[in-house]
């Protein structure tokens, strides 16, 4: 059986539109009940760009026995990201790190350095990484969802949609190293050579939100996501009581877009 089951609507469904939020896509989720409270277009197949590293942290969390192992970055690995512009921790060639390192610059500052690193760790290749990921999605139950990197760099063959990313969210939660690196607001990597201080990583959807600002809600954890073709978007989960929920925006044409119409959702849709 899978590990998840598909959430159902609420009684009191919210069918949001461009009245409401500026994100094409939405979906809001009722974690315990396991129902759908909001929703814009939530099947629609879309692009994770970084949300991709939610399912990357699953896979390399599980599959990573000792996370004080040491991995040392090579030009080869660094190069290609480099060239594609992607977002990266800023580890530097033969830099020698611990895994556990690698989380956190996977997530914080969305460093696709970082996560190819993982994929290498766990896997020997990018390739058979995103074996893996598309193994996980099998045994979560998921229906619409692919993966061909670790990195969430666009590519046709790497979709989701808004209520799968919100489940793929909804596990990572209930692993204990998993949501504790998703809720970090900052961390510094470890001294090395290159970095006599560590690193400084910064949570990208914490540099744009306290996490406080719906009155009575408060945002935990989340992942941010931009490529050209996904635009902006983002998964995040929250707290109101003793309640959780998820929210995920995507297709937003402004990187605010996605974090206000979070918070749109968050405050008027909770129960």
């Amino acid at each position: 059986p899978a590990l998840l089951t598909y959430p159902t609507p609420a009684d009191n469904l919210t069918e949001l539109t461009a009245s409401n939020i500026s994100s094409e896509h939405a979906v809001l989720l009722d974690v315990e009940n396991n129902t759908v409270l909001a929703q814009r277009d939530p099947d629609a197949r879309i692009y994770p760009a970084s949300m991709t590293k939610v399912m990357s942290l699953i896979v390399a969390v599980e599959n990573v026995k000792d996370v004080t192992k040491m991995y040392q970055f090579t030009n080869k690995l660094l190069y290609p990201l480099y060239n594609a512009q992607a977002s990266v921790a800023g580890f530097g060639t033969n830099e020698i790190v611990p895994v556990s390192d690698l989380f956190y610059g996977m997530i914080l500052p969305s460093g696709a350095d970082a996560a190819a690193a993982l994929a290498e760790i766990v896997a020997g290749s990018e390739e058979q990484f995103a074996v893996l990921m598309n193994k996980k999605c099998e045994e979560l139950g998921l229906k619409n969802t692919h993966f061909v990197n670790s990195t969430g760099l666009y590519d046709d063959e790497q979709y989701t949609t808004p209520s799968e990313m919100a489940m793929i969210m909804k596990y990572a939660m209930d692993n204990s190293e998993c949501a504790k690196v998703l809720s970090t607001f900052q961390y510094t990597t470890e001294k090395t050579t290159q970095h006599p201080d560590g690193i400084l990583l910064t949570n990208t959807m914490f540099s744009r939100m306290y996490g406080t600002e719906v009155e009575g809600v408060t945002i935990t954890a989340g992942k941010t996501g931009y490529t050209d073709e996904a635009l902006n978007c983002l998964v995040s989960y929250a707290v109101k009581g003793d309640k959780s929920y998820i929210c995920v925006t995507s297709h937003a044409h402004n990187k605010w877009h996605c974090i206000f119409d979070s918070f749109e959702i968050y405050g008027n849709y909770l129960p």
